[in-house]
């Protein structure tokens, strides 16, 4: 994401949440007021975009994404399947390591009996 994009995101941000229209002047105003250069195609694409789209909405679903859900699923079918079988994979992984652990010590026994090491 560019300075511009950021710049031009937080101040429509700005401007939803004091509930003042979002124009191309105002976030430029307020790109200004920041010491922040951008591109000046940027406030009239922001404005684009809260014509089309409510930046509330947007906010409120930020961290919601499109794509991480499907892969997931696509994965391991239904949501409570793939939590039940995290598990016990992460024990294999644990009884392995175990495992290997005890065929290293029979390898390192040089002494012959186990208590003189």
């Amino acid at each position: 994401m560019s300075i511009g994009e950021i710049a031009c995101s937080y101040a429509s941000m700005i401007l939803y949440d004091d509930n003042i229209a979002i124009t191309a002047d105002k976030i430029a105003a307020l790109v200004n007021a920041a010491n922040v250069s951008v591109e000046s195609y940027w406030p009239g694409l922001f404005v684009k975009l809260a014509e089309k789209r409510n930046i509330g909405d947007l906010i409120a679903n930020v961290g919601s994404g499109g794509g991480g859900g499907a892969v997931m699923t696509a994965a391991a079918p239904g949501g409570a399947a793939a939590s039940a079988a995290a598990p016990p994979a992460a024990e294999e992984k644990k009884e392995e390591k175990e495992e290997s652990d005890d065929d290293m010590e029979g390898g390192m026994n040089i002494f012959g009996d186990d208590d003189d090491y």
